[in-house]
């Protein structure tokens, strides 16, 4: 009997040693560039890598705490310097940034390029017209923050409505096919460019910051764990209007795996480069 248990001992020990660990990536359910850079980012990392990937859907503060404790080996969805800059201050001796993958994201007001206003000032005067509100996504986003304090910055009285990343742009797309003012909050990169024709409002007074950038934050023992996860994603980065085909086709109802997986098809010379040397 003991040497069976011995010889079942000796050949667990090695099978865990052949088998690599998941890696845990944690993005924002509802934003879509989250959505759609994980999953191919886990696409890759799988078929590639021969890593097992375990995507998990968390919000932002949660994102960033468990990147910190390890209970996540990654984010791809840091959105810096400004909104997610809070949780950066308070978990950046924990985590490591490697650097960006989205280098031209940015943050702010959104209304249909067609209504006159072009500054965040320019909404008090016309506030009737948006129905004395602007429509938000999830209370907790930096976005949110940052728009009560445009509300105060620019002495607005329209109110904040907190909702959803999917509940905002079916209230956007209602207004628009009725023709009617819309303010929401938003950011680039997002489908909802290329669906319709939308401005950002601008903001002198720079309380949304200056152009915003998504970075792979990872938890400092994910190199120990697998170097070439963390080799692959200090080169994974997106050229501007790469990754809208990815999020447009997921919104039009594929799945977001399917639609990673068709973008990592056509694009075989860009995944060579980013996993080069990673192998």
């Amino acid at each position: 009997m003991g040497t069976a248990l011995i010889a079942t001992m000796s050949a667990t020990v090695t099978a865990t040693a052949d088998t690599k660990p998941t890696i845990k990536i944690g993005y924002v359910e509802g934003w879509d560039d989250s959505v759609a850079t994980s999953n191919v980012a886990a696409r890759i990392i799988e078929k590639r890598l021969g890593y097992p990937v375990q995507l998990v859907p968390v919000a932002a503060g949660v994102m960033w705490q468990g990147v910190a404790r390890g209970d996540l080996d990654a984010t791809l969805s840091a959105w810096l310097p400004v909104t997610q800059g809070a949780y950066w201050e308070q978990f950046k001796g924990k985590v490591t940034d490697l650097g960006v993958n989205f280098p031209d994201a940015k943050i702010g007001l959104i209304v249909p390029a067609s209504v006159p206003e072009k500054t965040v000032a320019d909404l008090e005067a016309h506030k009737a017209d948006f129905n004395d509100r602007i429509v938000g996504i999830d209370a907790g986003a930096g976005v949110m923050k940052k728009t009560d304090e445009a509300i105060k910055a620019y002495n607005l009285s329209l109110q904040l409505m907190p909702s959803s990343g999917s509940a905002m742009t079916a209230e956007l797309a209602r207004q628009i096919n009725a023709s009617k003012p819309v303010v929401v909050t938003g950011w680039a990169p997002h489908w909802m460019f290329a669906k319709w024709k939308l401005k950002f409002l601008e903001d002198p007074k720079k309380v949304f910051g200056e152009a915003e950038h998504v970075d792979n934050v990872v938890n400092p023992q994910l190199e120990t764990k697998a170097a070439p996860v963390v080799a692959f994603l200090k080169k994974f980065q997106w050229k501007p209007g790469e990754i809208d085909s990815v999020m447009l086709a997921t919104e039009n109802g594929t799945k977001p795996v399917a639609a990673a997986d068709a973008w990592i098809a056509a694009h075989g010379d860009r995944v060579d480069s980013w996993v080069a040397g990673a192998q």
